[in-house]
């Protein structure tokens, strides 16, 4: 009887101590459960346009429409996107990129090739510099005959976008050697987006163009022989009230709003407030994928 005593004493004992482990194991696990990680808050498109260090560039969105106009080009979290000749975008792209794991490549000209040039890439340089808000922003160079867009050991592109500079490189002679350079750093299934003054095909195209508009058929054949397939084009950048003809070009609309000399003989029927209610110019924003 003492033996069966002691026993199930023992017994109850080791229970007991079984329970107690086993109860601090699962308290332990319950609040392991429990824990979880601080909420990291998405900086979206919508929070960048939306902030106040844009509030100068945001009095053009309503033409340029930034947000439509990025989305369509692909340009998102992770992306290695490049800007050819960039200025009022980057305020948009590089801190959206630097928020969400990407990287901004600013495509610049090359410094030496005037001092007025140089001034401005300092500027640029200066202005872009706070890695906080901007990311370390990569820099490249483009210009006619300058060679390949990226250095060596700098990765190919994702996306690369231009905004109203193909009447540019047509001026300068070097259109399609600009597009063959665009294919070239980009990787395979890269997007190429293109915004442009955009000339009625119904309008005699100037090859060097003058006027500062492009045809949508003399872009497409550009990126065609650099070997782009055409994706799509939007209306997002659309403005129906835009003629394309007019005396300066393009630079008579905003935000140009060039005026003639005073007591000229352009002066005489010019109206200067009828130009400036058509707003900023119709333009063509077209999407090219490099082949995979």
């Amino acid at each position: 009887m003492r033996v069966t005593t002691t026993m199930a004493a023992l017994l109850s004992a080791a229970a007991l101590t079984l329970t107690a482990c086993g109860g601090g194991d699962t308290t332990a696990e319950t609040k392991a459960e429990t824990v979880t990680e601080p909420e990291v808050k998405m900086v979206t498109l919508d929070d960048v346009l939306a902030h106040p260090r844009r509030a100068e560039e945001a009095k053009r969105d309503q033409f340029r429409n930034p947000k439509e106009t990025l989305e369509f080009f692909e340009v998102g979290p992770g992306k290695r996107v490049g800007e050819i000749w960039p200025g009022w975008y980057t305020n948009a792209t590089a801190p959206y990129l630097a928020a969400n794991d990407g990287q901004y490549v600013a495509v610049l000209y090359p410094m030496g090739v005037n001092e007025r040039l140089d001034e401005r890439i300092e500027g640029y340089k200066k202005k872009y510099s706070d890695a906080d808000v901007y990311g370390e922003i990569e820099y490249a160079e483009f210009l006619k005959d300058s060679g390949p867009i990226l250095s060596e050991g700098q990765e190919p592109l994702d996306v690369l976008v231009t905004y109203r500079n193909v009447h540019n490189w047509m001026g300068g002679d070097y259109a399609q050697d600009a597009f063959d350079r665009f294919y070239e750093a980009l990787k395979p299934g890269g997007i190429l987006g293109v915004v442009e003054h955009r000339l009625p095909e119904t309008a005699e195209q100037n090859p060097k163009g003058r006027s500062g508009y492009v045809q949508e058929s003399y872009m497409k054949d550009l990126a065609a022989k650099a070997g782009f397939e055409f994706v799509a084009s939007s209306e997002v950048n659309a403005n129906p009230r835009d003629t394309a003809d007019h005396p300066f070009g393009v630079w008579t609309l905003q935000p140009r709003s060039r005026t003639p000399e005073e007591g000229s003989e352009e002066a005489k029927d010019f109206n200067a407030e009828a130009y400036f209610n058509i707003g900023e110019s119709d333009r063509a924003t077209l999407k090219f994928r490099k082949p995979e």
